[in-house]
């Protein structure tokens, strides 16, 4: 609840004033919403699930939006609103993922929940929750998984759930695969966790067949979208070289970026320290990080794919503000007193 209030707040005025003219992703999904596949780009067209949930739920928003919003024409505006009541309670769920996922990670309540409204104050949670995107579940799928691996056996369910709504999510959720496989484990035994993927790929095909079915699309047709894909890895590494690039991937997470590593820098420098506070991150965390870099790569798009880091950089974050005390050299909760006693 705290995490969708937030994004409410922060993407309202993106649902509000975006420009949709600059967007042929939101068209082609508020096309599909409306069922209508006809012009809609071959990497969209099988992301089915957040445009049929906002289609549900615009059915009777549409027959009281002209009483409550008369000044607005009618049209696309409840489709609109739909997305965005959809987005803010997917990515919201996101959002309870990185939490959870933070706190196993051995982050304080407080420094988590702080974490988690740090992350979803990005310029891209707004994107996501405040357009007619399907991000939102992607990053979802991402923090089901990462909470699953972090929970142990007690998460199974959202690995389950990662595995078989991934491949309709998005389908670079392939390279996502192994990761879910080796980390979750023991969450889940590969046996189950195969036929959780079998479901999902099952419902993928079902989905490719019954639409270029019915609009006659080229089965060949994806098969070359994902080679165009790889074209766009010389681009993306040329762009990330840029200063243009480098702002663009230092601005994923805003100022919050900067924490972390001077966090780091500062324990590294008190000699007293002789355990790390980020120990409790470990391979998981590191080889997501490298996924997420392929995803990167093969999308162009550095800053809204770099944002798929969001469980790790809030577990990380949520450390930080966690055992902010030692890092600024009050060694314990009397020193802090003390502090505001000599403050009143």
């Amino acid at each position: 609840m705290l995490a969708v209030a937030a994004l409410a707040n922060l993407a309202y005025p993106m649902y509000v004033h975006y420009d949709f003219t600059h967007s042929p992703d939101t068209r082609s999904y508020l096309r599909m919403a409306a069922g209508r596949f006809d012009g809609v780009r071959v990497t969209h067209r099988y992301r089915v699930l957040v445009p049929a949930a906002a289609a549900l739920v615009a059915a009777p928003i549409t027959r009281a939006y002209a009483q409550v919003w008369p000044q607005r024409p009618a049209g696309q505006w409840p489709l609109r609103f739909a997305f965005y009541l959809v987005n803010c309670l997917v990515l919201g769920a996101a959002g309870a993922c990185w939490y959870h996922g933070a706190r196993m990670a051995g982050a304080s309540v407080l420094g988590a929940a702080l974490a988690m409204l740090a992350v979803l104050t990005s310029r891209w949670a707004g994107y996501a929750a405040g357009l007619p995107l399907t991000d939102s579940l992607y990053l979802l799928v991402v923090g089901l998984g990462y909470y699953a691996i972090r929970r142990g056996p007690a998460g199974r369910w959202a690995l389950l759930a990662a595995l078989v709504v991934g491949p309709l999510a998005k389908e670079s959720f392939l390279m996502l695969v192994p990761w879910l496989l080796w980390f979750g484990r023991h969450s889940l035994a590969w046996p189950r966790q195969l036929l959780a993927l079998a479901a999902g790929l099952a419902l993928l095909f079902t989905v490719h067949w019954v639409i270029d079915t019915q609009f006659e699309a080229p089965a060949m047709q994806s098969v070359a979208n994902a080679w165009e894909h790889v074209d766009n890895i010389t681009y993306s590494l040329r762009r990330a070289a840029s200063a243009k690039g480098l702002g663009e991937l230092l601005s994923i997470f805003g100022l919050f970026t900067v924490v972390v590593p001077v966090a780091f820098w500062l324990e590294t420098r008190k000699q007293r320290h002789s355990v790390s506070i980020f120990n409790t991150l470990g391979w998981a965390e590191s080889s997501l990080l490298l996924i997420v870099a392929l995803h990167m790569l093969l999308s162009g798009d550095l800053g809204r794919m770099g944002y798929l880091t969001a469980p790790v950089f809030c577990s990380a974050l949520a450390l930080v503000f966690t055992h902010w005390r030692p890092l600024l050299g009050l060694r314990h909760a009397g020193g802090l007193q003390s502090h505001q006693r000599e403050a009143q």
